[in-house]
């Protein structure tokens, strides 16, 4: 049962995930990919922040599994660091490496810190 509820929450993750990237694309400078790094960066806080709370496994597949994982994209992170890479545009790539990883990193251990207050 678990399978089917992560299957749920990964759509409604990716519907969430696809309206922030639309309003980014539309609304934010195209100079940045800041969408993927919100997205990214707000999973990752989310992620450890309901990771601490020792969920049951079948909302933890829901939540962590399902929605957080359709919502966060490493590919796309990866994508876009290869095409500032192939842009030359070397700045943007290890502003954008170091804020996603490293801020990732610390995002999730600030989120799990939280959530074991919970």
């Amino acid at each position: 049962m678990e399978i089917v509820t992560a299957g749920l929450g990964a759509i409604l993750g990716a519907v969430i995930r696809y309206a922030i990237t639309n309003c980014g694309k539309k609304n934010w400078p195209k100079n940045f990919p800041y969408a993927t790094l919100l997205i990214n960066l707000t999973g990752a806080f989310l992620l450890g922040f309901i990771f601490a709370l020792k969920l049951p496994v079948f909302i933890y597949a829901f939540l962590g599994t399902g929605i957080l994982g359709g919502y966060t994209t490493f590919s796309t992170l990866n994508v876009e660091l290869l095409g500032k890479l192939k842009a030359k545009n070397y700045s943007v790539f290890w502003i954008y490496l170091i804020a996603s990883y490293l801020g990732g990193l610390v995002l999730v251990f600030i989120g799990f810190a939280i959530g074991k207050v919970f």
